[in-house]
Protein backbone atom coordinates (compact mmCIF):
# COMPACT_ATOMS: atom_id res chain seq x y z
CA UNK A 1 0.00 0.00 0.00
CA UNK A 2 2.77 2.22 0.65
CA UNK A 3 4.32 1.56 -2.65
CA UNK A 4 0.61 2.23 -4.36
CA UNK A 5 0.17 5.39 -1.99
CA UNK A 6 3.65 6.58 -3.55
CA UNK A 7 3.14 6.14 -7.09
CA UNK A 8 -0.17 7.76 -6.64
CA UNK A 9 1.41 11.39 -5.12
CA UNK A 10 3.94 10.52 -7.86
CA UNK A 11 0.98 10.87 -10.65
CA UNK A 12 -0.98 13.41 -8.89
CA UNK A 13 2.15 15.81 -8.61
CA UNK A 14 3.05 15.24 -12.25
CA UNK A 15 -0.57 15.02 -13.67
CA UNK A 16 -0.33 17.77 -16.49
CA UNK A 17 3.63 16.30 -17.65
CA UNK A 18 2.01 12.68 -17.77
CA UNK A 19 -1.16 14.14 -19.76
CA UNK A 20 0.78 16.01 -22.60
CA UNK A 21 2.98 13.34 -22.99
CA UNK A 22 0.70 10.95 -23.72
CA UNK A 23 -1.17 13.16 -25.67
CA UNK A 24 1.81 13.46 -28.07
CA UNK A 25 2.29 9.57 -28.49
CA UNK A 26 -1.46 9.91 -29.27
CA UNK A 27 -0.97 12.42 -31.45
CA UNK A 28 1.97 10.46 -33.62
CA UNK A 29 1.01 6.83 -32.70
CA UNK A 30 -2.49 6.96 -33.14
CA UNK A 31 -4.29 3.41 -33.99
CA UNK A 32 -2.82 2.40 -30.63
CA UNK A 33 -5.61 3.86 -28.92
CA UNK A 34 -8.27 4.28 -30.90
CA UNK A 35 -10.55 1.89 -29.92
CA UNK A 36 -10.30 3.71 -26.27
CA UNK A 37 -12.58 6.11 -27.06
CA UNK A 38 -15.62 3.41 -26.04
CA UNK A 39 -14.03 3.15 -22.49
CA UNK A 40 -14.60 7.73 -21.57
CA UNK A 41 -17.81 7.30 -20.59
CA UNK A 42 -17.14 4.59 -18.13
CA UNK A 43 -13.48 6.06 -17.14
CA UNK A 44 -15.42 9.29 -16.36
CA UNK A 45 -17.74 6.92 -14.18
CA UNK A 46 -14.75 6.40 -12.21
CA UNK A 47 -13.48 9.37 -11.63
CA UNK A 48 -16.39 10.88 -10.54
CA UNK A 49 -16.87 7.73 -8.14
CA UNK A 50 -13.75 8.25 -6.68
CA UNK A 51 -14.62 12.02 -6.07
CA UNK A 52 -17.82 10.41 -4.02
CA UNK A 53 -15.94 8.35 -2.00
CA UNK A 54 -14.37 11.55 -0.58
CA UNK A 55 -16.92 13.83 0.34
CA UNK A 56 -18.59 14.01 3.30
CA UNK A 57 -21.80 16.00 4.59
CA UNK A 58 -19.28 18.62 6.33
CA UNK A 59 -18.43 19.32 1.95
CA UNK A 60 -22.46 20.89 2.07
CA UNK A 61 -22.66 22.76 5.18
CA UNK A 62 -21.35 25.73 3.89
CA UNK A 63 -23.68 26.05 1.55
CA UNK A 64 -26.61 26.31 3.93
CA UNK A 65 -24.54 28.34 6.52
CA UNK A 66 -23.24 30.81 4.40
CA UNK A 67 -24.86 30.47 0.93
CA UNK A 68 -24.29 34.06 -0.11
CA UNK A 69 -20.42 33.48 -1.16
CA UNK A 70 -21.00 29.97 -2.80
CA UNK A 71 -24.48 31.16 -5.03
CA UNK A 72 -22.07 34.39 -6.05
CA UNK A 73 -19.17 31.52 -7.03
CA UNK A 74 -21.54 29.04 -8.69
CA UNK A 75 -23.63 31.99 -10.52
CA UNK A 76 -20.52 33.37 -11.64
CA UNK A 77 -19.21 29.88 -12.98
CA UNK A 78 -22.45 29.25 -14.84
CA UNK A 79 -23.14 32.57 -16.56
CA UNK A 80 -18.88 33.97 -16.64
CA UNK A 81 -18.05 31.17 -18.93
CA UNK A 82 -20.68 29.84 -21.01
CA UNK A 83 -20.70 33.89 -22.51
CA UNK A 84 -17.02 33.59 -22.74
CA UNK A 85 -16.88 30.69 -24.85
CA UNK A 86 -19.66 31.92 -27.35
CA UNK A 87 -17.91 35.35 -27.35
CA UNK A 88 -14.73 33.56 -28.38
CA UNK A 89 -16.55 31.13 -30.82
CA UNK A 90 -18.04 34.47 -32.77
CA UNK A 91 -14.64 36.23 -32.81
CA UNK A 92 -12.22 33.75 -34.01
CA UNK A 93 -15.19 32.43 -36.43
CA UNK A 94 -14.83 28.37 -35.11
CA UNK A 95 -16.07 25.89 -37.13
CA UNK A 96 -19.46 24.33 -35.78
CA UNK A 97 -18.47 21.52 -33.86
CA UNK A 98 -15.14 23.49 -31.78
CA UNK A 99 -17.81 25.90 -31.24
CA UNK A 100 -19.70 24.29 -29.73
CA UNK A 101 -17.16 22.00 -27.95
CA UNK A 102 -15.61 25.44 -26.42
CA UNK A 103 -18.82 26.52 -25.38
CA UNK A 104 -19.79 22.93 -23.45
CA UNK A 105 -16.43 23.42 -21.79
CA UNK A 106 -17.75 26.71 -20.27
CA UNK A 107 -21.12 24.78 -19.74
CA UNK A 108 -19.68 22.26 -17.18
CA UNK A 109 -18.86 22.59 -13.70
CA UNK A 110 -16.12 22.81 -11.61
CA UNK A 111 -12.77 20.22 -11.85
CA UNK A 112 -11.94 18.82 -8.60
CA UNK A 113 -8.73 19.94 -9.11
CA UNK A 114 -9.68 23.34 -8.53
CA UNK A 115 -9.65 22.37 -5.23
CA UNK A 116 -6.00 21.74 -5.47
CA UNK A 117 -4.87 24.70 -6.50
CA UNK A 118 -6.93 26.85 -4.36
CA UNK A 119 -5.38 24.85 -1.09
CA UNK A 120 -2.10 25.93 -2.59
CA UNK A 121 -3.23 29.65 -3.42
CA UNK A 122 -4.16 29.81 0.20
CA UNK A 123 -7.61 30.89 -0.52
CA UNK A 124 -11.36 29.57 0.92
CA UNK A 125 -10.76 26.37 1.19
CA UNK A 126 -14.49 25.49 2.63
CA UNK A 127 -15.89 27.94 -0.43
CA UNK A 128 -13.76 26.17 -3.04
CA UNK A 129 -15.47 22.69 -1.93
CA UNK A 130 -18.70 23.83 -1.51
CA UNK A 131 -18.48 25.30 -5.00
CA UNK A 132 -17.24 22.49 -6.89
CA UNK A 133 -19.99 19.90 -5.11
CA UNK A 134 -23.03 22.19 -5.86
CA UNK A 135 -22.15 22.86 -9.35
CA UNK A 136 -21.40 19.45 -9.82
CA UNK A 137 -25.40 18.66 -8.22
CA UNK A 138 -26.79 21.59 -11.05
CA UNK A 139 -24.90 20.15 -14.19
CA UNK A 140 -27.40 18.28 -14.90
CA UNK A 141 -30.09 20.99 -15.18
CA UNK A 142 -28.02 23.59 -16.34
CA UNK A 143 -25.57 22.51 -18.48
CA UNK A 144 -28.35 20.83 -21.14
CA UNK A 145 -30.24 24.22 -20.90
CA UNK A 146 -26.76 26.79 -21.31
CA UNK A 147 -26.08 24.55 -23.88
CA UNK A 148 -29.40 24.73 -26.02
CA UNK A 149 -29.13 28.00 -25.81
CA UNK A 150 -25.65 29.06 -26.56
CA UNK A 151 -24.67 25.87 -28.93
CA UNK A 152 -28.16 24.86 -30.41
CA UNK A 153 -26.97 27.19 -33.25
CA UNK A 154 -23.89 24.99 -34.70
CA UNK A 155 -24.73 21.41 -33.60
CA UNK A 156 -28.20 19.91 -32.63
CA UNK A 157 -28.73 19.65 -28.42
CA UNK A 158 -30.43 16.61 -26.94
CA UNK A 159 -31.41 18.28 -23.48
CA UNK A 160 -33.08 15.05 -22.22
CA UNK A 161 -30.42 12.94 -23.54
CA UNK A 162 -27.50 15.01 -22.06
CA UNK A 163 -29.51 15.37 -18.54
CA UNK A 164 -29.44 11.36 -18.84
CA UNK A 165 -25.88 11.39 -19.94
CA UNK A 166 -24.73 13.57 -16.76
CA UNK A 167 -27.05 11.84 -14.00
CA UNK A 168 -25.01 8.32 -15.34
CA UNK A 169 -21.86 9.66 -15.48
CA UNK A 170 -21.71 12.58 -12.31
CA UNK A 171 -24.60 11.93 -10.01
CA UNK A 172 -24.88 8.23 -10.01
CA UNK A 173 -21.19 7.41 -9.54
CA UNK A 174 -20.77 10.45 -7.05
CA UNK A 175 -23.99 9.05 -5.11
CA UNK A 176 -22.38 5.94 -5.10
CA UNK A 177 -18.63 7.10 -3.83
CA UNK A 178 -20.89 8.58 -1.03
CA UNK A 179 -22.96 5.48 0.31
CA UNK A 180 -20.33 3.44 0.41
CA UNK A 181 -18.24 5.70 2.40
CA UNK A 182 -21.09 5.96 4.51
CA UNK A 183 -21.37 2.62 5.31
CA UNK A 184 -17.72 1.27 5.30
CA UNK A 185 -15.62 4.25 6.24
CA UNK A 186 -12.46 2.37 7.50
CA UNK A 187 -11.95 0.53 4.17
CA UNK A 188 -12.50 3.80 2.36
CA UNK A 189 -10.05 5.47 4.29
CA UNK A 190 -7.70 3.01 3.60
CA UNK A 191 -8.43 3.07 -0.23
CA UNK A 192 -8.57 6.77 -0.41
CA UNK A 193 -4.35 6.88 -0.71
CA UNK A 194 -4.92 5.48 -4.52
CA UNK A 195 -7.48 7.54 -5.89
CA UNK A 196 -5.25 10.06 -7.79
CA UNK A 197 -3.37 7.21 -9.35
CA UNK A 198 -6.66 5.89 -10.39
CA UNK A 199 -8.16 9.17 -11.54
CA UNK A 200 -4.68 10.08 -13.46
CA UNK A 201 -4.81 7.35 -15.90
CA UNK A 202 -8.25 7.46 -16.40
CA UNK A 203 -8.12 10.95 -17.65
CA UNK A 204 -4.77 10.00 -19.05
CA UNK A 205 -6.79 7.03 -21.36
CA UNK A 206 -9.94 9.51 -22.15
CA UNK A 207 -7.05 12.38 -23.57
CA UNK A 208 -4.96 9.78 -25.54
CA UNK A 209 -8.50 8.55 -26.80
CA UNK A 210 -9.94 11.79 -28.10
CA UNK A 211 -6.26 12.74 -29.62
CA UNK A 212 -5.91 9.88 -31.55
CA UNK A 213 -9.00 10.27 -32.93
CA UNK A 214 -8.58 13.53 -33.86
CA UNK A 215 -5.28 13.92 -35.39
CA UNK A 216 -6.27 15.94 -38.57
CA UNK A 217 -7.80 18.22 -37.04
CA UNK A 218 -5.37 19.47 -34.85
CA UNK A 219 -2.88 19.42 -37.23
CA UNK A 220 -4.91 21.74 -39.15
CA UNK A 221 -6.98 23.82 -36.35
CA UNK A 222 -4.86 22.83 -33.15
CA UNK A 223 -3.29 26.30 -32.53
CA UNK A 224 -6.62 28.21 -32.86
CA UNK A 225 -8.42 26.21 -30.92
CA UNK A 226 -5.84 25.94 -28.39
CA UNK A 227 -5.33 29.85 -28.57
CA UNK A 228 -9.71 29.71 -27.64
CA UNK A 229 -8.93 27.61 -24.59
CA UNK A 230 -5.98 29.75 -23.18
CA UNK A 231 -7.96 32.85 -23.80
CA UNK A 232 -10.98 31.33 -22.06
CA UNK A 233 -9.40 29.81 -18.99
CA UNK A 234 -7.50 33.05 -18.29
CA UNK A 235 -10.70 35.73 -19.11
CA UNK A 236 -12.41 33.19 -16.83
CA UNK A 237 -10.00 33.61 -14.06
CA UNK A 238 -9.72 37.45 -13.97
CA UNK A 239 -13.57 37.88 -14.33
CA UNK A 240 -14.18 35.67 -11.77
CA UNK A 241 -11.88 37.30 -9.46
CA UNK A 242 -13.49 40.49 -10.00
CA UNK A 243 -17.16 39.81 -9.93
CA UNK A 244 -15.80 38.42 -5.64
CA UNK A 245 -14.23 41.59 -5.71
CA UNK A 246 -17.49 43.26 -6.52
CA UNK A 247 -19.44 41.59 -4.23
CA UNK A 248 -16.93 43.18 -1.71
CA UNK A 249 -15.75 39.32 -0.37
CA UNK A 250 -12.32 39.12 1.11
CA UNK A 251 -9.23 38.16 -0.67
CA UNK A 252 -9.19 34.17 0.65
CA UNK A 253 -13.00 33.85 -1.22
CA UNK A 254 -11.65 35.51 -4.08
CA UNK A 255 -8.65 33.63 -4.96
CA UNK A 256 -11.67 30.42 -4.53
CA UNK A 257 -14.03 31.92 -6.94
CA UNK A 258 -11.26 32.73 -9.20
CA UNK A 259 -9.44 29.60 -9.76
CA UNK A 260 -13.45 27.55 -8.82
CA UNK A 261 -14.89 29.75 -12.41
CA UNK A 262 -11.87 29.10 -14.53
CA UNK A 263 -11.23 25.86 -13.82
CA UNK A 264 -13.94 23.00 -15.48
CA UNK A 265 -14.54 19.82 -15.25
CA UNK A 266 -12.76 18.87 -18.68
CA UNK A 267 -12.96 15.02 -18.50
CA UNK A 268 -17.25 15.44 -18.05
CA UNK A 269 -16.84 17.91 -21.16
CA UNK A 270 -15.06 15.10 -23.48
CA UNK A 271 -17.37 12.37 -21.95
CA UNK A 272 -20.27 14.77 -23.30
CA UNK A 273 -18.52 15.84 -26.42
CA UNK A 274 -18.16 12.42 -27.60
CA UNK A 275 -21.41 11.23 -26.75
CA UNK A 276 -23.27 13.59 -28.50
CA UNK A 277 -21.39 16.58 -30.70
CA UNK A 278 -18.76 13.98 -32.29
CA UNK A 279 -15.08 13.61 -31.29
CA UNK A 280 -13.88 17.24 -33.02
CA UNK A 281 -16.15 18.75 -30.31
CA UNK A 282 -14.30 17.56 -27.79
CA UNK A 283 -10.76 18.65 -28.74
CA UNK A 284 -11.38 21.81 -26.61
CA UNK A 285 -12.13 20.01 -23.45
CA UNK A 286 -8.87 17.82 -24.14
CA UNK A 287 -6.77 20.57 -24.46
CA UNK A 288 -8.20 22.18 -21.37
CA UNK A 289 -7.14 18.91 -19.82
CA UNK A 290 -4.01 19.91 -19.89
CA UNK A 291 -3.82 23.88 -20.17
CA UNK A 292 -5.86 23.94 -16.53
CA UNK A 293 -3.52 22.04 -14.79
CA UNK A 294 -0.98 23.99 -16.46
CA UNK A 295 -2.63 27.62 -15.41
CA UNK A 296 -3.39 26.66 -12.28
CA UNK A 297 -0.16 25.70 -10.54
CA UNK A 298 1.28 28.95 -11.66
CA UNK A 299 -1.39 31.28 -10.38
CA UNK A 300 -1.68 29.20 -7.01
CA UNK A 301 2.55 29.27 -6.81
CA UNK A 302 1.88 33.02 -7.52
CA UNK A 303 -0.69 33.52 -5.00
CA UNK A 304 0.81 31.26 -2.30
CA UNK A 305 3.85 33.56 -1.43
CA UNK A 306 0.85 36.13 -0.27
CA UNK A 307 -0.52 35.13 2.13
CA UNK A 308 -3.91 35.94 3.63
CA UNK A 309 -6.94 35.61 6.40
CA UNK A 310 -9.06 33.37 5.74
CA UNK A 311 -12.80 32.98 7.62
CA UNK A 312 -13.42 29.84 6.17
CA UNK A 313 -16.71 29.29 8.08
CA UNK A 314 -16.51 25.74 9.02
CA UNK A 315 -13.67 23.91 9.93
CA UNK A 316 -12.30 22.64 6.16
CA UNK A 317 -8.92 21.09 6.74
CA UNK A 318 -9.91 17.72 6.94
CA UNK A 319 -12.26 17.85 4.04
CA UNK A 320 -9.68 19.54 1.79
CA UNK A 321 -6.83 16.88 2.66
CA UNK A 322 -9.10 14.57 1.42
CA UNK A 323 -10.12 16.37 -2.11
CA UNK A 324 -6.72 17.33 -2.72
CA UNK A 325 -5.88 13.64 -3.04
CA UNK A 326 -8.37 13.13 -6.05
CA UNK A 327 -7.34 15.19 -9.01
CA UNK A 328 -9.43 14.06 -11.28
CA UNK A 329 -9.97 16.83 -13.86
Amino acid sequence: MKLLESISNLAGKYFAAWVIAVALIAYFIPDPFLGLGNYITILLGVVMFGMGLTLKPVDFKLVLKKPVPVIIGVAAQFIIMPLIALALAFIMNLPAELAAGLVLLGSVPGGTASNVMVYLAKGNLALSVAMTSLSTMLAPLLTPVILLALAGQWLPVDPVAMFVSIVQVIIVPITLGIIIRRFFPTTVQKSTSVIPLISVIAIIVIVSAVVSMNVESIATSGLLIFTAVLIHNLLGLTLGYMAARMMRLDESKRRAISIEVGMQNSGLGVALATAHFGPLAALPNVIAAVWHNISGPILATIWSKKPVEQDTGIDSTTSIKKRVQNTGS
